[in-house]
C-alpha cells in the first residue's frame, strides 16, 4: 500500500506552513472543514476514539476547551442514574453485553463497539489529556475521548486477572506492552508483532466469563466477575476454612526470600564504615 502523505511533500509543506494557512484555503474555494481558527484542532475520528491536537493544546499547562469533545458528556453534567452492565467473553473476546438497567441485550463485535460508546459516552467515560512520546523522539500532548474501548478494556483485565496463572500474565502484560509499541510505530507487518499477536492469542485460551460494571460520571466500578475458568479457589484462600493452604509453610519461603535483602543491606553497611 502506498500511502500518499501531503505532511511529507516538500511542495505542500512549504506552500502551507500550518493550519491556518489550510483554513485560509479551504475557506477560499469554499471547501467544508470542521475547523475554524478559535478552534482549529487536528481531529483524528474512527470507531474506537477520537484524538485531538494542535492550537491552544500544544501548550501543555493550558487546560483542554470544554467545548472541545465530541464523544463524551462532561462527567459532571453526565446522567445521575449508574448504569451497570454485564460484559461476556469468550477467549479474550467480548461477546454479548446486558444492559443490567433496562435489559437490553447486544451481540456483534461492531454491535457492541458502538453501544457501549454510546454508553460510555453518556456517562463521560474515556476522556485522557496525556503527553506522549512519539517514536522519532518529540514529545506531544493530545485528548482523546474512547468510551467504549476504556469499558472494554477495564472488563477485560478484571476477567484476565481472574482466569490466567499470575506468572502468565505478567509475560502477558510484558508482551502487551511491546506490542503497544509495534502498533504506535507502524509494525503491524513485521515478523515480531505476528509472533507477539500469537502469543497474546494463545493466552487467552481460557479467559471466558462475565463481568458486571457500573458506569457513573465519568467512573467504572467493576462489582463482580464469573467464569468456568476461575483460577480463584475460594476454600483456599477463605479466612474461615484450613483448605489446603498450611501457613506454617510461609516460614522458610520467608526465611528464603530474605536471603538477598539480607546480603544486598550487609554491602549497603560495608559503604557506610
Amino acid at each position: 500500500i502506498k500511502v500518499i502523505a501531503p505532511w511529507r511533500i516538500a511542495a505542500f509543506y512549504k506552500r502551507f506552513k500550518g493550519r491556518l494557512d489550510l483554513m485560509e484555503y479551504a475557506r477560499k474555494y469554499n471547501i467544508p472543514v470542521p475547523v475554524t481558527p478559535k478552534a482549529p484542532w487536528s481531529m483524528d475520528s474512527n470507531l474506537m476514539h477520537i484524538s485531538f491536537e494542535s492550537g491552544v493544546l500544544e501548550d501543555p499547562a493550558t487546560e483542554a476547551p470544554h467545548d472541545l469533545y465530541q464523544m463524551t458528556t462532561c462527567p459532571t453534567k453526565s446522567t445521575e442514574e449508574p448504569e451497570k452492565i454485564a460484559i461476556s467473553f469468550k477467549h479474550g473476546v467480548p461477546i454479548k453485553v446486558v444492559n443490567l438497567n433496562n435489559k437490553t441485550e447486544v451481540e456483534g463485535s461492531l454491535e457492541i463497539y458502538t453501544y457501549l460508546n454510546k454508553l460510555g459516552g453518556a456517562h463521560g467515560i474515556g476522556r485522557i489529556d496525556i503527553v506522549e512520546n512519539r517514536f522519532i523522539g518529540m514529545k506531544s500532548r493530545g485528548v482523546y475521548e474512547t468510551p467504549g474501548g476504556t469499558i472494554l478494556r477495564e472488563a477485560h483485565i478484571d476477567i484476565e486477572v481472574f482466569t490466567l496463572d499470575s506468572e502468565l500474565r505478567n509475560v502477558k502484560v510484558e508482551l502487551e506492552e511491546r506490542f503497544n509499541q509495534m502498533i504506535y510505530r507502524g509494525f503491524w507487518f513485521s515478523p515480531e508483532c505476528e509472533f507477539v499477536r500469537q502469543c497474546i492469542h494463545i493466552s487467552q485460551e481460557h479467559v471466558n466469563g462475565d463481568v458486571i460494571l457500573k458506569l457513573y460520571k465519568g467512573h467504572i466500578s467493576i462489582v463482580s466477575r464469573s467464569s468456568p475458568k476461575s483460577l480463584y479457589n475460594q476454600e483456599l484462600v477463605s479466612m474461615d476454612v484450613q483448605g489446603e493452604y498450611e501457613p506454617e509453610d510461609a516460614e522458610g519461603f520467608i526465611r528464603i526470600s530474605s536471603v538477598r535483602l539480607k546480603e544486598f543491606n550487609r554491602l549497603k553497611e560495608i559503604d557506610k564504615n
